[in-house]
């Protein structure tokens, strides 16, 4: 177990390997497919620095503009199409989800030593307890769930590394692990039913 504080710089994240299981205290970021798409596609200057940043994929449900209700990750998955630019654009190190991301971000996540993190769904109450207080909110026409949030975390996780500063992919290994077992697995089940066994 690791423990981080924001910004995160190289010397620090470098030696993470997928799998590996990380806390964060600081400065973390809510924003999606919007913030993504504003930054990306229409060229607009993030209104947070996010140099040595994370950027959790959450909606998260506040009322008001201060009180936190609940931030549970969303499949980051649909952050791929604009990821690889978005590291670059935004000098961002570490991006928190739910299940993994593809291969443009893992090359992204290997050119600019980057990481991607899962954090466990079903777990939004338990995410805004570890949320001290929220100090902001940009981009608040996008409304609640597609905005920037900037809140102050201590301890959030736990968080699963998912892809690594190296380019390592959790999701695609295991995969490709399983995959290649999946023949021998069910071979003796194949076998049993041409025996009349099941």
């Amino acid at each position: 177990m690791t423990k981080l504080n924001t910004p995160l710089c190289d010397d620090v994240i470098s030696g993470l390997r997928i799998g590996d299981i990380v806390y964060l205290s600081g400065t973390l970021v809510t924003g999606r497919d919007d913030v993504y798409s504003r930054v990306v596609d229409r060229g607009m200057k993030c209104p947070v620095d996010l140099t040595g940043g994370v950027m959790f994929h959450a909606g998260p449900i506040v009322r008001g503009q201060r009180e936190l209700i609940s931030v549970g990750p969303t499949s980051s998955i649909r952050m791929e199409k604009w990821a690889a630019d978005f590291i670059a654009k935004t000098g961002i190190k570490m991006m928190i989800g739910k299940g993994g991301m593809g291969g443009k971000t893992a090359g992204a996540c290997s050119a600019h030593g980057a990481l991607h993190c899962v954090y466990p769904g079903g777990c939004a109450v338990l995410g805004a307890g570890q949320v001290e207080k929220i100090e902001n909110g940009y981009w608040l026409e996008l409304g609640m769930c597609e905005c920037l949030w900037v809140m102050q975390v201590r301890e959030f996780g736990p968080l699963i590394v998912s892809i690594d500063t190296q380019g390592n992919n959790l999701f695609a290994e295991n995969t490709a692990y399983y995959a290649s077992r999946r023949d021998a697995g069910i071979a003796p089940i194949i076998e049993s039913l041409k025996r009349g066994l099941l």
